[in-house]
């Protein structure tokens, strides 16, 4: 633990004395790392930054940039950072803009490989997977549990709904409704993340309102508002799934009629 002697880190960050600093890395004034997190070689932590407990940030990384957005014009926005978070090499992390809640915001217990970016504004809830080359465009919203194959591409404004997950070089030009499972280029609905959904512990009556939520927005040819009003009667027979319907017609609710959802 410590700050390697080749580190610079600003006098006025605020570092947790049991956290690491690696060779070479670079931390600005507006950044506050907790404890026992590890931040490794040749890093740049910049911008109004705070990131939580037990993060193990690898080398290589840029976190706290300015967005790439040419309206920012130097407002204090941020970058923040939940606990138990693995960043791996190469990734940036864009804080937030003033167009929206000024944010970029990381959860809990994520798990971010190579060359990840998330753009400002990005809103990422936790225990997400973000295969290599996972790229976001502002404004985006990943729920709990997402997976991202590697080499995907989510268009700025679109959300991923809850245990949703995409497969490889995957491009989501529309909202991926929660336990989806999507792949093409622009990404289409294959299937339900069921697997997942079990190894997570969902009961099988659970798993059955998912199947029958699959069903009737994408096997019954309804149209999302019928969809909805089939998917809010599955608590009658699927009592257990109650919390699910309701997570699915939240999501679903708050689909832009422009934008729609992945189909």
């Amino acid at each position: 633990m410590g700050i390697h002697a080749t580190a610079i880190v600003d006098p006025q960050a605020r570092i947790d004395s049991t956290a690491s600093i690696g060779p070479y890395t670079i931390v600005g004034p507006h950044v506050s790392i907790g404890a026992n997190t590890t931040i490794g070689a040749h890093c740049v932590i910049e911008g109004h930054t705070t990131i939580g407990a037990d993060n193990r940030i690898f080398q290589f990384n840029s976190l706290g940039a300015i967005p790439q957005d040419k309206k920012y014009a130097g407002e204090p926005c941020e970058l923040v950072i939940g606990n138990r978070n693995t960043i791996r090499e190469f990734c940036t992390f864009n804080i937030g803009s003033p167009g929206d809640v000024g944010v970029t915001r990381v959860g809990d217990d994520n798990w971010f490989m190579a060359y990840v970016h998330l753009a400002h504004d990005c809103q990422v809830g936790g225990h997400t997977i973000f295969a290599n080359n996972s790229q976001l465009a502002g404004h985006v919203h990943v729920g709990d549990w997402v997976i991202l194959g590697g080499f995907t591409v989510v268009h700025q404004f679109v959300r991923l709904g809850a245990h949703s997950m995409t497969a490889m070089c995957s491009l989501l030009l529309a909202d991926l409704p929660p336990f989806v499972m999507s792949q093409g280029q622009p990404a289409e609905a294959r299937t339900m993340n069921f697997e997942g959904l079990r190894r997570r512990g969902f009961s099988a009556e659970r798993i059955a309102a998912v199947k029958a939520m699959h069903k009737a927005m994408y096997r019954d040819h309804l149209t999302l508002e019928a969809a909805r009003l089939q998917i809010a009667g599955l608590t009658g027979s699927h009592p257990d799934s109650a919390p699910d319907v309701r997570m699915m017609l939240a999501f679903l609710e708050h689909t832009s009629p422009q934008r729609g959802i992945v189909r």
